[in-house]
């Protein structure tokens, strides 16, 4: 059962220096399904610029602290903080419109329109102009040009433009999901278990275009895939029963014993973390 009790996480000494104020900020959030203590007085501190890993078993509350830091779910407690502005209360789109985005764990594209298309609302969408007002093209060189960059930023081929969404394989439609979160100029990129349903190649081209995004967004990454986590994690916080237990570089992570009692030593076995 999820603990009851008001103990700080305990944090690894070392992580990612930084002089900064966290970009985004968690203060004892709280979320309760009736009995169920999903999220018991999380606290944490993503910084700018950084890759901050957040792992642990299958009902550790992950899900659940996504939707409160996308405000998709309500927080029952404490406060969230979007570059030192209050957004406990903000609605989901509201946060978007301060520059939080999040990559989902289910592909969530317009499957039936383009890629071209795809790229195109999400840009006009965050270009002020609205959905109401599509223009010719050559009224609107700027939004395809805006699109197409997203496109090449993100490893999408010229040539897979025209496609529907629903023809690309799985991974390249999450490179376009990708896309269309970075088109609304985050300065925090939430990435909820971008690697699900992907085989190694898959993974290991998308963690590439994950390499590729460093400190262009702060990005909060849910993942359980621990190669990958081990790989682009500037930090890792490693969640229990709704709490951070611990906070550390991916090495000091990949020591400590409580962690792995907690969770690795049982994800996988007692067999040495290995990096790549």
């Amino acid at each position: 059962m999820p603990g009851t009790g008001t103990a700080q996480p305990r944090h690894v000494a070392g992580g990612r220096p930084s002089s900064d104020a966290p970009a985004l900020q968690a203060r004892a959030l709280v979320k309760r399904f009736g009995a169920l203590v999903a999220t018991d007085k999380l606290s944490l501190d993503l910084m700018p610029g950084e890759i901050h890993a957040v792992i642990g078993p299958n009902g550790a509350g992950k899900s659940t602290l996504i939707h409160l830091l996308a405000g998709t779910l309500p927080a029952d407690a404490g406060q969230l903080r979007l570059n030192g502005t209050d957004i406990t209360r903000l609605a989901a789109h509201r946060r978007v419109a301060a520059g939080l985005s999040r990559s989902y764990q289910i592909t969530n594209v317009f499957k039936r329109f383009t890629v071209r298309d795809n790229l195109l609302l999400a840009v006009q969408a965050h270009d002020g102009g609205g959905l109401g007002y599509w223009r010719p093209r050559a009224a609107q060189r700027g939004l395809y040009d805006a699109a197409h960059a997203l496109a090449q930023e993100c490893g999408l081929e010229a040539e897979q433009l025209a496609r529907r969404a629903d023809t690309l394989p799985h991974g390249e439609q999450r490179k376009l999901e990708f896309a269309l979160a970075l088109a609304a100029r985050p300065s925090v990129l939430l990435l909820d278990e971008p690697m699900a349903g992907m085989g190694p190649d898959e993974t290991a081209r998308l963690a590439d275009l994950i390499e590729s995004m460093r400190g262009r967004a702060a990005m909060l990454l849910v993942e359980h895939d621990m190669e990958a986590v081990f790989r682009l994690a500037d930090r890792i916080s490693v969640l229990v029963y709704g709490r951070i237990i611990a906070t550390g570089t991916p090495e000091q992570i990949r020591n400590d014993a409580a962690v792995r009692q907690a969770y690795l030593g049982d994800e996988m076995d007692t067999r040495p973390l290995v990096t790549t």
